[in-house]
Formats: C-alpha cells, structure tokens, sequence
C-alpha cells in the first residue's frame, strides 16, 4: 500500500474540516463582538496550505517511502495541534479575532508557549515534505510561512495586548 496518498489524504481533509470549525467559531466571535486584525493578509494562509499540499502531490511520486521517524514527529505534531484547538475551544480560528475584554487562554499547550499552533505549523510544513524526500518544498513552504507568520505574530501580538492579562 502506498502510504503518501493516505497521508496527504488525511492532511487534507483534516485541513477542510479544520476550516468548518474555524467558520463555525468566527460567526460565533463575530456575533460576540470580535474585532478581525489582518482581513486583507488571512487569504494567503489557506492559499499557502493549499498551494503546499497541490506542490507535494505534483512533485512526490506515490509510491515514495516515507521516513517512518519523521512521519512519526508529524503525528506527534497533530496530536499537539489538536491539543491547541481544544484549548482555545470556540476561541479557535484560522483567522485573528480579538475579545477585547476576554481573558487570555491559559490552559493546555497555552501555559508554555503564547503560539502552539504556530510551532505546529512551522514544524509541519517542513517535516511533511522532508518525510517523502521533498527537500525543495520543505525548504521554499517554510521561507513562505515563516515569512506569512513572522508578519501575523507581530499583528496578533498588538491584538491580544488589548486582552485582560496580556
């Protein structure tokens, strides 16, 4: 059985549904009084996903054998991912929505790190492609992303500031 067609699959279809939550839970912030930092730069983050997955699946030949260790640290990623999303709960978005007068999340991965899904992101963006050999993709998606988010960090920074307890 090929493994890399299951795996992008799979990462897909996490993605999508990950973007049906993300909706659910911006109308109910929005209905709450949110407030969106960045409207203008969110559209490059599914279209860099998107673009990183269509790139695999053009460059990396199906049958491709995958480097079991690191396909491993890519589960132990996505565990940590949902980690992150069951923190924040319905906070949870793939957009920058402020409360202004709620409270930070200070629970689960939240109580080390001010980012864990970033660190998520950084570190799968580079290892899913490194699992099947795609040194190139690994590297240019990593350049991009760290490009998209050093920029998105330093907005949301500014955006919880105006948060109880930043």
């Amino acid at each position: 059985m090929e493994i890399f067609p299951v795996v992008i699959g799979c990462v897909s279809l996490q993605r999508l549904a990950e973007l049906g939550l993300a909706a659910r839970n911006t109308r109910r912030l929005r209905a709450r009084g949110a407030i969106e930092l960045d409207r203008q730069g969110y559209p490059l983050f599914p279209l860099l996903h998107g673009a990183w997955v269509a790139t695999m699946l053009s460059l990396v030949p199906a049958a491709t054998p995958p480097s079991w260790s690191l396909l491993i640290l890519f589960g132990a990623l996505q565990m940590l991912r949902c980690w992150a999303i069951a923190a924040l709960g319905r906070h949870w978005t793939t957009r920058v929505l402020i409360l202004p007068d709620t409270p930070l999340v200070r629970r689960g991965p939240y109580r080390f790190c001010r980012h864990p899904n970033y660190l998520v992101v950084i570190g799968e963006i580079a290892i899913l492609p490194l699992t099947f050999g795609a040194i190139g993709t690994a590297i240019v998606f990593s350049v991009l992303n760290l490009t998209l988010l050093s920029r998105r960090i330093a907005i949301e920074n500014r955006g919880l500031a105006m948060r109880t307890g930043f």
